[in-house]
């Protein structure tokens, strides 16, 4: 098969899945453990980093959950995930902005790292409070990120906002809520879902 998913249902992996989903391609699903498929040599050899996701497709690997949600869309036009003309300035800025401060921005404060105002200056997200504010602002100027319909920045972008609120990162803003009921309601989002939650069940 082309297209092969190496993943844990409790991970980003879940992104990843979704995007595939979203795109209609077949793949194949390699479940990796924490602790010892994800650290072996063999899929190092895939993901030096020992993280997961990873996709390959036809032999090429693509790791960073943008970068995956970016790729697919080109991959497979036909699912009209990637962006026309008027929407890729804002299908870009907001897809690298959850990616780069978004991310880190939340990551630090789960980690109980909160800069001060000189160390503001220095990072590239300043502070949670403006990120969250702004990611509020992109969120609210459309239906969707970059405009009146779904794209694969979407995918990247809602997830960051579905997780944030359920694991309380993010304020549960009507903006927020609004924007992730419309993406949690999408067949695709609700396949790969029960996907992830089945292999969860199986687990246990």
């Amino acid at each position: 098969m082309a297209l092969t998913l190496y993943t844990n249902p409790m991970s980003r992996g879940r992104i990843a899945r979704w995007m595939l989903e979203e795109v209609g391609a077949e793949y194949e699903t390699v479940v990796l453990d924490y602790d010892t498929t994800m650290k072996a040599e063999a899929y190092r050899a895939i993901n030096p980093m020992a993280k997961v996701p990873a996709l390959v497709h036809n032999g090429k690997t693509i790791t960073e959950c943008a970068a995956i949600c970016a790729y697919l869309a080109e991959a497979f036009p036909e699912a009209g995930l990637a962006p026309r003309d008027d929407e890729r300035a804002d299908y870009y800025r907001w897809l690298f902005y959850a990616a780069g401060p978004v991310e880190a921005a939340v990551g630090n404060r789960a980690l109980g790292v909160v800069p001060d105002a000189a160390q503001q200056r220095m990072i590239g997200y300043g502070s949670l409070d403006r990120v969250v504010d702004v990611l509020e602002q992109a969120v609210a100027a459309h239906p969707y990120i970059a405009g009146d319909r779904v794209t694969a920045a979407d995918v990247y972008v809602g997830s960051q906002v579905i997780w944030g609120m359920q694991f309380g990162w993010l304020p549960k803003r009507p903006t927020f809520t609004d924007y992730a009921a419309r993406l949690t309601e999408r067949p695709a989002y609700k396949r790969a879902g029960d996907l992830d939650d089945a292999l969860i069940a199986a687990a246990a």
